[in-house]
């Protein structure tokens, strides 16, 4: 097994980044489940870090590879691919994105220089409160600083229901967090090169020192494109349910390909962690001979804004509608507790059904 890898760091957890900037996890290596040189020395594999794979060419069953380092590129043959290259930030067409202290939220690295940013800053900005943004303001806010958050929605969160949507705002207005929901950021100024500040859509101005840009993510399929290989929603790469593409003897998994959505059994395109493995281990283990088989997502997922956690599963109310589905929802408030056992706390439980069949 060889593998190439753009960055300095492999196998790592990027969805616990916010939690590294805030200092919660130490240290970067803490991320990391295997490094570089265990996988060498523990697995036999030939591992390629700061090493960019620029070109597929599947007639002769080669790569171009790219040593970032020296400039170097060389050829190494396959008879099985992987890709497993995620997904990019969008970087928004916003004056001023070029700024020393402007940060999007993916590597290692990205972790590394927004945590060092933070610690010399008084003032950051967040851009979009999706769950990624939403972390990263609790652990900047946690850090210290005064944090502002633009979404250009009328809400957080849209596909929890807008009751939800409000408590989450609720609260981060109680831990101190500026929002400002139906706006979005026009200018992010600078001085000397500096973030110095951001202007909104509407002529108001905050003061930052930093700006975090969290306004979702694309496909990293450009390397298959270029091979000529089937995309699918939002240029995901196309797999069947061994994870194998358009080409038989490539795979694409994680970030970078679509999936199945296990209720309406159409394509879909939902990046989380806990999909990547289980679409990795699939490849995996399809090319080394089993029979193995991912079945589609949920799209589950789970976070915490200070005291609130939140989850959700399956479809929303407007997800379900939009598919054709006789759909109603209904909300529970309830104690997380036993009603005599003290300490309880309201958890707020909504339920989306298919009013035909239950």
């Amino acid at each position: 097994v060889t593998v190439f890898e753009r960055g300095g760091y492999v196998s790592y957890g990027s969805c616990g980044l916010p939690y590294f900037v805030g200092g919660m996890i130490r240290e970067a290596d803490d991320l990391v489940s295997l490094t570089a040189e265990e996988l060498r020395s523990k697995r036999g594999f030939r591992v390629h870090t700061h090493t960019e794979v620029v070109r597929i060419d599947r007639a002769r069953k080669l790569v171009e590879a790219k040593d970032l380092e020296n400039g170097g590129t060389f050829d190494a043959p396959y008879d099985a691919l992987v890709i497993a290259t995620g997904s990019r930030p969008i970087i928004p067409p916003i004056v001023g994105m070029e700024s020393r202290g402007v940060f999007t939220v993916r590597s290692v690295e990205d972790g590394i220089a927004i945590r060092d940013r933070a610690g010399k800053a008084r003032a950051a900005c967040v851009i979009g409160g999706g769950v990624i943004g939403l972390e990263m303001a609790e652990q900047l806010a946690l850090r210290g600083l005064k944090v502002t958050i633009f979404e250009a929605l009328d809400r957080l969160l849209p596909a929890f229901p807008e009751e939800h949507s409000r408590l989450v705002a609720d609260h981060l207005a109680l831990k101190g967090v500026d929002l400002h929901l139906s706006r979005s950021v026009a200018a992010i100024r600078s001085e000397g090169g500096e973030v110095v500040g951001v202007t909104a859509d509407d002529g108001s101005t905050v003061s930052c020192d930093m700006v975090i840009v969290a306004v979702g993510v694309r496909p990293e399929s450009g390397l298959a494109e270029a091979a000529g290989l089937e995309l699918g929603l939002r240029s995901a790469i196309v797999v069947d349910e061994r994870q194998r593409t358009s080409d038989p003897h490539i795979w694409a998994c994680g970030d970078c390909a679509q999936m199945r959505h296990l209720i309406t059994g159409k394509p879909v395109y939902l990046p989380l962690g806990t999909t990547a493995n289980k679409t990795g281990r699939v490849a995996g283990g399809v090319i080394g001979g089993e029979d193995d088989r991912f079945e589609g997502v949920l799209g589950s997922m789970v976070t915490k804004v200070f005291d609130l956690y939140i989850a959700s599963t399956g479809l929303s109310l407007q997800q379900a509608l939009a598919e054709g589905y006789a759909a109603e929802q209904q909300t529970v408030i309830k104690g997380d507790r036993a009603s005599y056992y003290p300490g309880s706390r309201d958890a707020h439980v909504n339920l989306v059904v298919d009013t035909a069949d239950g």
